[in-house]
């Protein structure tokens, strides 16, 4: 869903914003813009911070989890938004360790991926931890698997999640989505 949904008046002038065309260094661009004082929605792609997390002191298992507001029961990663002022990798250990209470002994890059659909950037980092599970409110269960059983999905973090897999030797293997609602 793009974000341009929740701007319809503009934050400095109240005005109602219009898609207007305007030249900019790669030509003419429709945005919503202020007719008025011109303000610009630029309606940039919100960078996410997502985690494959691997649990040194349970066999190198990967912990996934369900988030409490999801209807179906999926397991994804632990993802979270960067702070200001923060690096990507002191935000992957600090979601990991809010939402999970697992502290991160190594974090290392997968990859950066594209996600439209949410108008998101995924900065996907491997993370070693270690520690006692403890879910934060957001979440509402986790399951642990090995590399050989954990499944992907085919969008969003779960390239991210095949990436490593494959980086470890390991072919990965998909599940199907539910239906999203119309």
């Amino acid at each position: 869903m793009s974000s341009d949904a929740a701007f319809r008046f503009c934050p400095t002038c109240a005005t109602p914003l219009q898609r207007l065309a305007r030249m900019e260094d790669a030509g003419p661009k429709e945005r919503l813009r202020c007719p008025a004082c011109e303000w610009t929605h630029w309606n940039n792609p919100t960078p996410v911070l997502a985690a494959v997390v691997e649990c040194a002191d349970r066999d190198g298992q990967l912990l996934l989890a369900r988030n409490a507001a999801w209807t179906h029961r999926m397991f994804a990663l632990i993802t979270g938004f960067m702070e200001a002022g923060e690096a990507p990798q002191e935000g992957i250990a600090r979601e990991v360790a809010e939402e999970t209470a697992l502290q991160a002994e190594a974090v290392r890059l997968i990859g950066v991926y594209d996600f439209q659909r949410m108008n998101q950037v995924i900065i996907a980092y491997h993370v070693v931890a270690r520690g006692e599970i403890r879910l934060s409110p957001e979440l509402a269960e986790y399951k642990l698997f090995t590399p050989e059983t954990v499944r992907c999905w085919p969008s969003g973090t779960g390239q991210a999640l095949a990436d490593w897999l494959r980086s470890r030797g390991h072919e990965p293997r998909y599940v199907e989505l539910p239906p999203r609602p119309a």
